[in-house]
């Protein structure tokens, strides 16, 4: 792919006006007949927010208060488009381009990005700085290694998902991004402020789950499409990789996927993803996403329920992830899960430190990694804390071929120059073995024999 022109300053647009949430008539749409992601020519960063986010600590001393009292319990969700089992394709949100799918089945490797709690109520510099890194992994001389699709990890706006805020949290910030942005809803996507009238996901389901390629009015003057996701919960499909995608709802902590208030959609979702994962053979690799961590050694706890009622199904299928993604922390953490059943490896990654306020791990000291944090007993899986970073804040670059899945991290404080990671992992799809990662021939062997060649003629 060519370098990028260098970024310029021009005009921001305006943003949409504020939009209510709740009620009222549908804001109006621009609808076009294709997708469109990056602005035409690249703009340089803003400093400063165009819509003022005032405190929300009122709002969340009311919070506070209902937890208190045990008023404060997971929400309803719409029912997602296209059954039990809700799937969208690469493909699809493309718009048809199936040349594009071509070209990535036919180089044998499918890279794509994920982050998580992006959203800022700061002002936007930490999350440019994670944007721009991404975006400068366009640049590359083989094209195999551009990004394909970003996916996100939740908590996408804060602090409750406020309509008036996406430009300055999702549709700025990602203006120069050149490729589909999909996500996962997180609890703060979802949260209803007690101090405003407002339906829960309403403007998330607006940008993410729209029904055609619309501009909403939430993008301002920018050209980014809503994206297509059939709802919360969904299979995505692209080469060499499906991706199961949960809404762990809107509890602080701890995850909920399924209970009496929301029902059991999801595992039933679940249950026939993954038996159509075993029907068809599947053997690309297979991550299930969400945005509240099953493992964490920060200061949110573990979704033990979520990751029970997971492994129950998984357990009953037969069939279980390569990898689990999820946010909400907001750190990079990276655990092993080894299963005692069969000695089979699972990376467990949290990634959610996309620019909003990175938080240490501890208060008290600094953690040693690597270290068991649940050893294997009975029926018991070891959980070790493989690597961790509480300091930066970045994102993962997950590389796919028919044969591997690797995850790397990169700290967006390495620069956009940088391309080597900090931190990464890499499964074999066959084995479910973590192993050493095959790495692509880029140029340089050819680069050394005409060197060679040169010298020689000499």
């Amino acid at each position: 792919m060519p370098a990028q022109p260098k970024k310029k300053p021009s005009g921001r647009p305006a943003p949409a006006p504020g939009i209510p949430d709740g009620g009222g008539a549908a804001p109006s749409v621009r609808q076009l007949s294709e997708p469109v992601f990056a602005q035409p020519e690249p703009t340089a960063d803003p400093t400063t927010f165009l819509v003022k986010h005032p405190s929300d600590g009122p709002a969340y001393k009311s919070i506070d208060a209902l937890n208190k009292a045990h008023k404060i319990q997971p929400l309803p969700f719409p029912a997602p488009r296209g059954g039990t089992e809700p799937q969208l394709t690469l493909h699809d949100v493309l718009g048809g381009n199936a040349g594009a799918i071509q070209r990535i089945t036919s180089s044998g490797q499918l890279v794509f990005h994920s982050t998580g709690d992006c959203g800022s109520t700061r002002g936007p510099q930490y999350q440019n700085e994670v944007a721009d890194k991404m975006t400068a992994d366009f640049t590359e001389s083989d094209a195999k290694e551009v990004p394909q699709f970003n996916f996100l990890l939740g908590d996408i706006v804060y602090s409750f998902g406020e309509s008036q805020y996406y430009y300055d949290q999702f549709y700025e910030p990602y203006r120069n991004y050149q490729a589909p942005i999909l996500a996962v809803a997180g609890n703060h996507d979802g949260m209803l402020s007690p101090l405003a009238h407002a339906q829960s996901l309403t403007a998330y389901v607006r940008n993410f789950c729209a029904t055609d390629f619309v501009v909403t009015p939430e993008a301002g003057g920018l050209s980014r499409t809503a994206q297509i996701q059939p709802g919360v919960y969904f299979t995505f499909d692209a080469p060499f990789v499906r991706i199961l995608a949960l809404y762990s709802n809107t509890l602080e902590d701890p995850g909920v996927i399924a209970d009496p208030t929301i029902g059991n959609a999801q595992l039933a979702y679940l249950e026939a993803a993954l038996s159509r994962v075993k029907s068809e053979k599947y053997n690309g690799a297979l991550l299930i996403a969400d945005h509240h961590p099953p493992y964490t050694v920060s200061k949110h706890g573990w979704s033990i329920d979520l990751l029970t009622q997971i492994d129950a199904i998984c357990n009953k299928a037969g069939v279980w992830p390569h990898a689990f993604l999820s946010g909400h922390a907001h750190n990079y953490q990276r655990f092993t899960r080894t299963r005692s059943a069969d000695a089979t490896q699972i990376p467990y990654v949290v990634c959610g430190n996309g620019g909003h306020n990175v938080q240490k791990l501890t208060t008290s000291g600094t953690l040693r990694a690597p270290q068991v944090i649940q050893s294997a007993q009975g029926k018991d899986d070891q959980v070790v804390l493989e690597n961790y970073d509480d300091k930066n804040y970045g994102y993962l670059r997950i590389v796919v071929t028919a044969a591997q899945l690797r995850i790397e991290y990169h700290p967006a404080s390495d620069g956009p120059d940088t391309k080597t990671p900090d931190d990464q992992v890499t499964v074999d799809l066959a084995t479910r073995e973590l192993v050493h990662f095959a790495a692509s021939d880029l140029g340089w062997p050819k680069a050394a024999r005409a060197v060679r060649k040169l010298r020689q003629g000499q």
